[in-house]
């Protein structure tokens, strides 16, 4: 008698499953290692230009950060304004040896900026960086919650609150500011659960930001290869950058043949000429006002936050502010001696952490400094700016 053979059923073809899961994971891979591979090629020609990707991503700033011969440049709206001599193409040829890449878009202050830095954590240890202060940022109470939001980037919060860089205590005080702008942290939920248990500060939250740490570093690396591959599609589609502009002249004197510089501890200031002040009455209780807005200003919060920031990364910054539209002021009847406490609130508070500041208070009055009514320097501006930078890229 002759037994058939039983079929065994057949057993699930295991290795087109591998490929099928593997296939993505090496597209993703692939398409990883492109990106950054085309962001280094590029980045001396996207550092030069504004656009979303670069200032609420990270990409671009990493790759800049990276670069011996780019200095970043952190700002506001004076950064984008296209302004004749504006830094960013001033540096574009490399007329002393470096670049600068601006970084910043209208109404960017210093929370902004100090989450920015603090997400690319160990790649400035040792880096110079700059930074451009508006005065306007310390004339208001409080930072403008629209602003915030508008400039408010999801990559770099979550990697400053989950960095390895930056201490408790310091991502505790931070996190309790970004509380302050709730609507910003409901874009991840993961993000807003640590923004609270490292603000709240007591064990169990501590107990809980432990829990989600994996989470939160997960999620920094799905944003990083979003990032990545929107910078491809960029770079790709229309960002390999145009022609280079010429560059003026950087040692062309100013019109104006008389240059000093004053420093005051860790404060320097660059003064190519005593600018003449349109003076008016002052009126003692504008005065009065402007003193208590400077004194008040949250922003003064921020910015201390940011110098620590800076400091615990190992930074090598250049804090630079703009002088105040002092001709406006005086119209307004705010003296020239109300408008210093600006200037001493500032270097006091870069001189605490030894950082460089270049106030260019001296020329609180000049006309051809600023733009009117705008804040944003002029081409006479800037070049006092590129002079700073240059100065600062080239110190030992």
């Amino acid at each position: 008698m002759i037994t058939r053979a039983v079929e065994r059923p057949r057993a699930p073809h295991l290795s087109s499953a591998l490929i099928a899961c593997a296939f993505p994971i090496m597209l993703l891979l692939g398409g990883r290692m492109l990106a950054i591979y085309l962001e280094k090629k590029t980045i001396h020609s996207t550092a030069l230009q504004d656009f979303s990707i670069k200032n609420r991503g990270l990409v671009f700033q990493r790759a800049a950060a990276r670069q011996a011969d780019i200095l970043l440049l952190y700002g506001s709206s004076e950064l984008t304004d296209p302004v004749h001599n504006r830094a960013s193409d001033f540096f574009s040829s490399e007329p002393s040896g470096f670049q600068v890449c601006p970084v910043g878009s209208p109404g960017t202050t210093s929370l902004i900026t100090l989450q920015k830095l603090g997400a690319l954590g160990s790649e400035l240890r040792g880096r110079r960086v700059a930074i451009s202060l508006s005065p306007s940022w310390f004339l208001t109470p409080a930072v403008n919650p629209f602003a915030y939001a508008g400039n408010f980037s999801l990559p770099a919060a979550s990697g400053l609150l989950f960095s390895d860089a930056i201490d408790w205590n310091l991502k505790s005080q931070i996190a309790s500011r970004m509380l302050q702008f709730p609507n910003t942290l409901t874009k991840g939920v993961i993000l807003q659960l640590a923004a609270r248990c490292l603000a709240s500060n007591h064990p169990l939250d501590r107990v809980v930001f432990i829990a989600i740490w994996p989470l939160g570093k997960l999620q920094n690396a799905i944003l990083e290869l979003q990032d990545h591959f929107e910078a491809l599609i960029y770079i790709l589609g229309r960002g390999k950058g145009g022609p280079r502009l010429e560059s003026l002249n950087l040692h062309k004197a100013p019109p104006t043949d008389k240059r000093s510089v004053h420093t005051n501890g860790s404060r320097s200031a660059w003064s190519l000429g005593q600018a003449p002040s349109l003076l008016g009455s002052t009126d003692p209780i504008r005065d009065a006002a402007f003193r208590a807005r400077i004194a008040t200003a949250s922003e003064w919060i921020d910015l201390e936050l940011l110098l620590r920031t800076l400091e615990k990364l190992e930074a090598h910054p250049l804090i630079l502010s703009l002088p105040i539209d002092g001709t406006l002021y005086d119209t307004k009847g705010v003296s020239r001696s109300t408008r210093q406490a600006y200037y001493d609130k500032l270097s006091e508070l870069a001189g605490r952490y030894h950082f460089p500041l270049i106030e260019f208070e001296d020329h609180d009055a000049d006309p051809g400094f600023l733009i009117a009514h705008r804040e944003h320097p002029t081409p006479r501006g800037w070049q006092y700016y590129n002079r700073a930078l240059d100065d600062f890229f080239h110190k030992p």
